[in-house]
């Protein structure tokens, strides 16, 4: 989460912080795809066993606040108020990665290159276009 928070800091444009939001993750996948796999069975499990749920409530909680600095940054840095609450674009965020690690996991080529795509493009849809303002 510390790459974020540095990526948040130190943007200084929406473009670039969308750029370094979108490589952090595409860093994040291919150097720690374990990690990641190993969350997402812990999270599937927590449906199934009451034992897991706390903890993996309390790890997606956190997450869900990094992916909210950076979407509200974003909006703040290109100055157009946020289409979605802080849920939604943690779950949209979240499945494009989910999405991702499983393309990656599989052998596609593609998956990086998408991931890194599709979320510039997800971080640009997420906010209102400055025209449609009032």
């Amino acid at each position: 989460m510390l790459r974020y928070d540095q990526t948040v800091a130190t943007a200084r444009t929406a473009e670039a912080l969308a750029q370094g939001f979108a490589d952090g993750l595409v860093a994040t996948l291919r150097d720690e795809a374990f990690m990641h796999r190993l969350w997402y069975d812990l999270r599937s499990q927590a449906l199934f066993e009451e034992s897991f749920r706390a903890d993996v409530l309390a790890i997606d909680e956190s997450l869900e606040r990094m992916i909210w600095r950076i979407v509200s940054r974003f909006g703040e840095l290109g100055g157009t108020p946020l289409t979605v609450t802080s849920p939604v674009a943690y779950a949209m965020v979240d499945g494009l990665f989910q999405q991702a690690l499983l393309r990656y996991l599989s052998g596609s080529e593609n998956a990086l290159p998408d991931l890194r795509e599709h979320v510039v493009h997800l971080l640009s849809g997420l906010t209102q276009p400055a025209s449609s303002q009032a």
